[in-house]
């Protein structure tokens, strides 16, 4: 077996590896750089000497369209964590305007009483009496 065919084989094993989600000899990344750290070959030799197989490693990552197993947790982590920021997101902006909401009511509240006091002025000839507050 020649070195070429040995380079082939060793590449189209390490894109088998990575596509389904056991990479060996690198982080199981799906890009041409991790396919040829976990073939064992140098990028150039993958990309120069073997341009078809990157060609057909970067159709079947795009037709796989997945995350390799080694990163599934994190993307499920992450969509959990977009999904969460979402909800909390919601939930603030309900917030803001209930606070607004409150808000405007209690100026408006705070503004009839202060008409109303205004309205009801004892004569002049009245003394209010004031009773003091019990604790």
């Amino acid at each position: 077996m020649d070195d070429r065919t040995a380079e082939r084989e060793a590449i189209l094993a390490a894109m088998q590896r990575l596509l389904d989600g056991m990479p060996q000899r690198s982080t199981g990344a799906l890009t041409v750089l991790q396919l040829a750290a976990e073939a064992g070959v140098k990028r150039w030799v993958l990309t120069h000497k073997h341009p078809d197989l990157k060609d057909e490693f970067e159709r079947r990552r795009a037709q796989a369209n997945r995350v390799p197993a080694a990163y599934q947790s994190l993307a499920a982590q992450a969509t959990d964590l977009q999904q969460s920021n979402a909800r909390l997101r919601d939930d603030n902006s309900e917030l803001r305007q209930r606070v607004n909401a409150y808000a405007q009511a209690i100026y408006q509240l705070n503004e009839r009483l202060r008409q109303l006091d205004e309205q009801h002025q004892p004569p002049s000839n009245v003394r209010m009496l004031v009773r003091p507050r019990t604790p």
